[in-house]
């Protein structure tokens, strides 16, 4: 009976990308983690749609393992947690990041950066330590060991806050790093306003910068200005006032995934100033080492945060009222959002409202 029990509730439904072609269909599978003693079962609500989904249901970056259910910006309630589980308790409302594994005894592990540990274990796309795979957010529930689950503040919405979950820490945690927090009047520059430069700019808000988005087109000017409370925008095919923004910004986070150059981002930067790349673009991009010499200007990386930082995030946002901007979408409209996402449709960040989509499946 006991074995019976365990295994109904491991069974599990989302949808699945199959092959490279990135389609996401229904998909019946199990949870091969049991609910252990440092476990929490999290019923899924809420699940945001990251580019990086996109990138790897079509295994652009080269190492996907189909089938691949995806979503990694997960809020959810806990339903059920093991005996040693201290943190949370049955009813709690929850989030789960981009991560769910680590070595937990590595130097990173030990100083709160669980995302850099080398056996780092991401919430889909990859392998427990047993070997089962993970399947991520696009379903109804998964099971987490309580390191890697999150408290959602009450002052956050479950669907505008998910996307926190990655496109938050990806933006927060660079910017406490690299010192962009230090002393209020910074200038920050923000290059792109997709799912992580929109965040990127309330939060350089909430932290006192002065804030420029960079941008190819005057498109979303009035939206990043009026809405999102940008100071000003820059149009980068516009000689004239790039050429008036050269040495103007302290920080630019570099938000695009696409290929483009570096050299225009280089220039916008003061003496000692520093780009941080956060987009992941399909091909490696030339590095003008000119302007870094001759500036003193530095060029860095940043991905995600451990989960001390992720949750201090979480508090942040709520407190400072910041939440994405979504488009709530069913799960049935998982391949034309995706359609959308590849050409920068969205505005900013789709959210799939799960948990109403499987119960009216």
């Amino acid at each position: 009976m006991a074995n019976s029990q365990s295994t109904d509730e491991n069974k599990a439904f989302g949808w699945a990308a199959n092959d490279k072609s990135g389609v996401l269909s229904p998909f019946h599978f199990s949870r091969s983690r049991e609910n252990g003693d440092n476990d929490v079962t999290v019923k899924i609500l809420f699940c945001g749609v990251c580019h990086s989904d996109l990138h790897t249901i079509k295994n652009d970056w080269g190492f996907s393992h189909y089938p691949i259910i995806p979503g990694h910006e997960i809020v959810g309630i806990a339903t059920k947690v093991g005996k040693n589980v201290t943190k949370f308790k049955e009813g709690d409302r929850v989030g789960v990041g981009v991560i769910v594994g680590s070595c937990q005894s590595c130097e990173s592990c030990n100083q709160d950066l669980e995302n850099y540990c080398p056996q780092l274990v991401y919430t889909y796309n990859s392998s427990s330590f047993d070997g089962t795979r993970n399947q991520g957010g696009y379903s109804d529930k998964i099971v987490v060991d309580q390191r890697f689950v999150l408290s959602f503040p009450d002052g956050l919405p479950s669907d505008a806050g998910a996307p926190l979950l990655c496109a938050g820490i990806t933006v927060y945690s660079p910017m406490k790093y690299y010192g962009m927090t230090e002393e209020k009047g910074k200038h920050l520059g923000v290059s792109g306003l997709g799912g992580l430069g929109h965040i990127a700019v309330k939060i350089g808000k909430a932290f006192g910068l002065k804030v420029t988005v960079i941008s190819r087109s005057s498109e979303k000017e009035s939206e990043a200005i009026d809405r999102l409370g940008a100071d000003s925008f820059l149009v980068t095919t516009d000689s004239q006032k790039m050429k008036d923004a050269i040495g103007t910004m302290d920080f630019v986070l570099d938000t695009v995934s696409a290929e483009h150059s570096l050299l225009p981002l280089f220039s916008l930067l003061k003496v000692n100033g520093k780009l941080v790349a956060l987009g992941l673009p399909e091909k490696p991009l030339e590095l003008p080492v000119f302007p870094l010499v001759l500036g003193r200007k530095m060029v860095g990386g940043s991905q995600i945060g451990g989960m001390k930082e992720t949750q201090e995030m979480l508090d942040f946002c709520a407190k400072h009222n910041i939440v994405a901007d979504i488009e709530l979408i069913k799960m049935s409209d998982i391949n034309s959002a995706m359609d959308r996402l590849a050409k920068s449709d969205v505005r900013y960040r789709f959210v799939i409202d799960v948990a109403n989509s499987f119960s009216s499946a």
